[in-house]
């Protein structure tokens, strides 16, 4: 009796023909590749956006561990190696490299130059602005004001 919704009132099972099946399955196919390009789309923004708040959550760590050892940091933006290298500014000490070359992601130059510099009063040496761009070439941007303040937008 549980299969009872499968069974035509003369006993005999109830199934799709093999065109209707192929009709579903044409229309399930048409439907993923309208949404493929979308999705690539929507995953490529957020790639960027991910990018963009990892950056930004680093340069905000940077401007808190220069005032915390009380000493200037430096951000250098190496565009030839896709990568930000943290690193004390009067020594040279590398503390930390962050590649972003596997994330499918583009840095263009910082608006200030190649450098970030913060003070150990929490402030950076100039305002500059950071353009992430998605493979799609849409933009996230990050700026940095002369108070140290990191914004994505």
């Amino acid at each position: 009796m549980a299969y009872a919704y499968l069974l035509k009132p003369n006993g005999q099972e109830r199934g799709g023909s093999l065109t209707e099946i192929l009709v579903v399955l044409v229309i399930v196919g048409v439907l993923a590749a309208l949404a493929g390009p979308s999705y690539k789309a929507v995953t490529a923004r957020t790639q960027a956006r991910s990018v963009a708040a990892e950056i930004a959550s680093k340069l905000r760590l940077t401007r808190q561990l220069a005032m915390a050892r009380r000493e200037r940091l430096l951000v250098q933006f190496d565009r030839s190696r896709q990568s930000l290298i943290f690193m004390r500014a009067d020594s040279g000490d590398v503390l930390e490299e962050y590649h972003y070359a596997d994330k499918g992601v583009v840095l263009e130059e910082p608006s200030a130059g190649p450098n970030v510099l913060f003070y150990s009063s929490g402030r950076a040496a100039t305002a500059t602005t950071i353009v992430i761009l998605d493979t799609g070439r849409r933009a996230v941007t990050l700026t940095i004001s002369i108070t140290a303040r990191v914004s994505v937008s």
